[in-house]
């Protein structure tokens, strides 16, 4: 169990937990296009075992009991995504109503419980047809995702208790277009630039056609670490304000000053797009909330790469499954950073959690949650406005390029029988949160 109560919160916090669409739904019928993920995981040596998203947890046809587990767990909230190719199959033009359906009858589901929807428009599934046209290398992914956002507001937006545009850009961009390590997996410091600053033109663009259609409460989620040097020298020192350039404060500075920090600006000069300083009005739309998505740290040195500034070597402390350190304070400051440096919106821990071995019994996971929850609290203590909190994940589950192999679930999933069996960690949720909202 945890050591701290709902009440240390205070009344108004939101609980809540957290998935994607690609990563449980399966349910690849009913005319839903195909996704960037579907040929990058057919693709032999790009996932682990091969796995693919086609099945995943099911959750397309077995979302009642899902959404139970949310209810008994005595969560406030579902942070969700819409699959794209399932609503839009070419990505543009002919909606798909069987995926209209599906997300109706999801959305009442969670209000039929009690549960407030928390949507994300794009967690990753772009759909291929877009990635045929060069997808977030071509600037008209802005207009496509301005079309996609006006239908899902349509459609949805009057049920939603909240809409983020995109999960993680700095995943859709620099890990997938100059690491290479998920969709579409390009290693190309161009495409890498322009994906960077085409990620964040097309949010801007989608919260305008968001609210221009009648939709409320609008975001983002960020993906931020705590960005440390590996030692004390003035190399490993630039190095780590390079990284933390590279994965806090491009996404930070763009949404929310309409900057870019010129360091990154400096390295990508000659692969950005042309004239991109006069898009960043509608980057740095304003927000009603910011969320944050965090796991760990990045500790960084001087690089010995031609053209690479910076790289991140391994720390001493316990590590996940991932091989990602368990740093709770880091949380704490880079909630009260980004309240003290960025913004004064309302802030929500967006994803938090632990990739763990198989199994029902989950103690350290356990430990993990209660030691980010307490390091929550102690942000809120320094001044950061923080709302909400969601445990990341619900299901164990698809985890793209590392496919069945690592389980980040309150939720145990048997993949063969898809039988669901909750773990020590949700148990604890629902002592916390006493089945009471």
């Amino acid at each position: 169990m945890f050591s701290i109560d709902r009440k240390d919160f205070g009344p108004g916090f939101t609980f809540g937990v957290a998935t994607a669409a690609y990563q449980i739904e399966g349910g690849q019928q009913d005319g839903r296009g195909p996704s960037i993920w579907d040929s990058f995981s057919a693709t032999p040596g790009n996932v682990h075992n091969g796995d693919t998203g086609r099945n995943a947890c099911n959750h397309y046809e077995l979302w009642p009991q899902d959404l139970d587990l949310i209810r008994d767990g005595g969560f406030d909230a579902y942070r969700f995504s819409f699959a794209w190719p399932r609503l839009i199959p070419q990505g543009t033009g002919a909606v798909n109503q069987a995926g209209v359906d599906f997300y109706d009858r999801l959305i009442d589901g969670m209000l039929e419980r009690g549960i407030k929807p928390y949507a994300t428009l794009y967690h990753w599934d772009l759909p291929s047809a877009l990635q045929d046209k060069g997808g977030w290398m071509n600037r008209d992914i802005a207009g496509w995702m301005g079309e996609y956002a006006a239908l899902i507001a349509n459609k949805f937006g009057d049920r939603l208790e909240a809409t983020a545009t995109i999960n993680e850009p700095w995943c859709v961009a620099f890990l997938s277009h100059f690491l290479g390590v998920h969709a579409p997996g390009y290693r190309d410091l161009r495409a890498a630039a322009r994906a960077m600053h085409h990620v964040l033109f097309a949010h801007g663009t989608a919260i305008d056609a968001l609210r221009a259609n009648g939709a409320k409460n609008l975001g983002i989620v960020l993906n931020l670490e705590k960005s440390e040097a590996a030692s004390d020298s003035a190399a490993d020192q630039a190095a780590r304000d390079m990284g933390d350039a590279v994965f806090n404060r491009w996404y930070l500075g763009g949404v929310l000053k309409g900057q870019y920090p010129k360091e990154v600006t400096d390295w990508l000069a000659p692969y950005l797009p042309e004239g991109y300083e006069r898009d960043m009005e509608v980057v740095s739309r304003p927000l009603d909330w910011l969320g944050i998505n965090y796991y760990t740290r990045g500790i960084y040195r001087a690089s010995g790469v031609p053209g690479m500034p910076a790289e991140q070597v391994k720390g001493p402390l316990e590590k996940t499954e991932m091989g990602w350190e368990i740093y709770p304070q880091g949380l704490t400051d880079i909630l009260v950073r980004v309240s003290k440096e960025y913004t004064k919106i309302p802030l929500y821990v967006t994803e938090n959690g632990m990739a763990e071995v198989e199994g029902d019994d989950d103690p350290r996971r356990v430990s993990y949650y209660d030691e980010h929850l307490k390091a929550v609290l102690n942000a809120r203590e320094q001044g950061a406005d923080v709302r909400g909190y969601f445990a990341w994940s619900l299901l164990d589950n698809y985890e793209w390029a590392e496919g069945y192999n690592k389980r980040f679930g309150i939720v145990h999933v048997d993949y063969e029988t898809q039988q669901r069996t909750p773990k020590s960690s949700y148990r604890a949720f629902q002592g916390m949160l006493h089945n009471t909202r």
